[in-house]
């Protein structure tokens, strides 16, 4: 039986930018699959090779002007028979034209082992009771001619999660890792509940409060009024300053440990005011410095706009600040 012809793929479409992972079991495939995930690749892990072309085929465009999709697959010797092929599923993929990076991880045969005994889990080369010294040395055996057509070799022996993680993004990543890391920046209203979500949390009700300012009261911290209250003094003025200052030294350092998400929370009383005011400046100062940032009001919907206010509605000591 002959078989299926594969599609070839338009050259005036738009193909999707794909990165094959491959290598030694146990030197850290899966850590960077969650990288690439993390940077927008469509993930499938144990891929047969004879797969590639297909899913590359399903990810592409007609659309020359579309953006090019991100697709990582791993391919290793748990593909079994599959993994034979593997090297001339290649071979046919570069004479075909589709473009692709391809990264083996390895690592030395003691750490290997070391990792594998930690785990608890089997090498997929010692299903026949072979030990697993005996499964790494014929997984070498099987991946020596993939070894050598990969783009980027690494060794992994000595690294951390972490330095391999910034590797995978160094290779990886098309624009700035500050742009990799996605900010949410909110206000909230303490009298709503603390936010259990919040990776830094910034209490703002020590700054004078706009709600007692009947002019101003039923207004909220996206009206102009009300933000110049806020933003004008002299106090916020010099907290502003600090904080930014503050940001400026943390943030970087949250990038380097690979951090994909970081919730930063602003709290006033009832977060209509204030805490609203703060949280888009804060935004504002990590745009300019290069982060992917979003901005939302959790509470501010909920914020009560009376004509008078309740005697609970702040705190004894901010309303003497007011």
């Amino acid at each position: 039986m002959t078989e299926p012809m594969q599609e070839t793929l338009n050259p005036t479409g738009s193909v999707p930018e794909l990165a094959i992972v491959t290598g030694m079991s146990g030197a850290g495939r899966t850590e960077c699959m969650h990288v690439l995930e993390d940077l927008g690749f469509y993930c499938v892990d144990n891929l047969p090779s004879s797969l590639i072309h297909d899913l590359v085929n399903i990810n592409s465009s007609p659309n020359p002007d579309d953006e090019p999709r991100k697709v990582a697959v791993v391919c290793d010797a748990r593909n079994g028979d599959h993994f034979a092929a593997f090297a001339d599923e290649l071979v046919k993929l570069k004479a075909e034209g589709i473009d692709f990076t391809m990264i083996f991880l390895d690592a030395n045969d003691d750490k290997l082992i070391a990792r594998y005994k930690s785990s608890r889990r089997r090498h997929p080369m010692c299903a026949d009771g072979s030990t697993i010294l005996q499964g790494i040395q014929r997984e070498r055996a099987l991946m020596g001619a993939v070894r050598d057509m990969a783009d980027y070799v690494i060794d992994t022996t000595e690294m951390l999660p972490q330095q391999l993680r910034e590797t995978i993004r160094e290779k990886f990543s098309n624009a700035s890792q500050r742009s990799g890391l996605a900010v949410t920046v909110y206000s909230f209203g303490f009298k709503h509940g603390a936010p259990a979500d919040a990776d830094i949390v910034m209490d703002v009700r020590f700054l004078p409060n706009p709600y007692y300012d009947p002019e101003l009261r039923d207004q909220t911290g996206l009206d102009a009024p009300v933000r110049d209250f806020v933003m004008l003094r002299d106090e916020t003025i010099d907290f502003m300053k600090r904080w930014c200052a503050l940001l400026d030294v943390v943030m970087p350092g949250y990038v380097k440990e690979g951090k994909q998400h970081l919730a930063i929370g602003v709290g006033c009383t009832g977060g209509q005011h204030r805490s609203v005011a703060i949280a888009e400046r804060t935004g504002d100062h990590l745009k300019s410095k290069g982060y992917r940032v979003s901005v939302a009001h959790r509470d501010m919907s909920l914020a009560t706009r009376a004509a008078a206010p309740a005697l609970d509605e702040e705190t004894p000591d901010t309303r003497t600040q007011a």
